[in-house]
């Protein structure tokens, strides 16, 4: 028997709706979810989920005495393409926990619904994304590398990183001893730390998808799908404190734009984290 929720939500996804966009094609088909996340989903199995990360490195000049070349102009940061958005619903309201609604529940279900949306927004362009044209796993001065269960160093391409993140988090999401779906089966102790570990993932692969794949997202006119799951899994992480403020700065000028104002809260965002969100069933 599934948990349930106590408040009605709404059942139907702002996130790449209809035909419009193919099914992720790297996965098995998840079990329904509603984007509002009223109903419990398939859950999953530990694993070392980590990273390793290069800091930015600073400008030097080339040997010929000349500066290097400006960096090039964002293109998702042009204002006609970052006000592209598939509504205009206030996150902000909906990534707060409910007052009938368990805070680890609440974690699960819309840590899981981000995975599979994420997924299905990076299967639209993942055969554009290849060893040769993604040679490895960067967003701008910043290199990410994988990370073993036995924490052995990887330096892999953009391609192969995102198939190791999206196949490390189906096994944690799909295992019932880490998001249980029965009624009464407690959550693991460590299973914040989880979510937060497969935020950080999912948070590269989004920054991926602007960084090297946001002029073929542009051509299939999917942009409005991206920023409208880029500003929601944005201002769920911050209301929770689940991924590291360092981590994200990466992308700090398209958060900035998307998620301040009308998006959200600023800069600080968020109400202090899940520590702070008292649990109620």
């Amino acid at each position: 028997m599934r948990r349930e929720a106590r408040c009605s939500w709404p059942t139907s996804s702002p996130f790449l709706p209809g035909a419009s966009v193919p099914a992720p094609a790297r996965l098995p088909s998840p079990r329904p979810l509603s984007f509002f996340p009223e109903a419990a989903s398939a859950w999953a199995s530990p694993m070392a989920l980590w990273v390793g990360q290069h800091p930015p490195r600073k400008s030097k000049a080339k040997p010929n005495g000349k500066k290097p070349a400006p960096e090039e102009k964002k293109l998702y940061l042009e204002p006609e393409y970052t006000q592209s958005r598939i509504t205009d619903f206030e996150f902000k309201e909906l990534v707060m926990l409910p007052r009938e609604i368990d805070l680890n529940e609440w974690l699960a279900s819309n840590t899981t619904t981000f995975f599979h949306h994420i997924n299905l927004q990076y299967s639209t362009i993942s055969e554009f994304c290849t060893g040769d044209s993604c040679q490895t796993m960067a967003v701008g001065n910043t290199q990410y590398y994988w990370y073993d269960e036995r924490g052995k160093k990887t330096k892999c391409t953009a391609p192969q990183y995102v198939d190791f993140v999206m196949s490390s988090v189906q096994k944690l999401v799909t295992d019932e001893d880490v998001f249980p779906t029965k009624y009464g089966k407690e959550f693991p102790n460590s299973f914040e730390s989880l979510v937060k570990k497969i935020c950080r993932y999912l948070f590269h692969v989004l920054a991926h998808i602007y960084a090297a794949h946001f002029k073929e997202t542009l051509a299939l006119e999917l942009h409005g799908h991206l920023n409208t799951l880029y500003t929601h899994f944005i201002l769920f992480i911050r209301e929770f404190n689940l991924v590291d403020s360092k981590e994200v700065t990466v992308m700090d000028d398209l958060t900035e734009v998307l998620c301040s104002g009308g998006g959200g809260a600023g800069g600080n965002g968020g109400s202090g984290g899940a520590q702070n969100h008292v649990k109620e069933r």
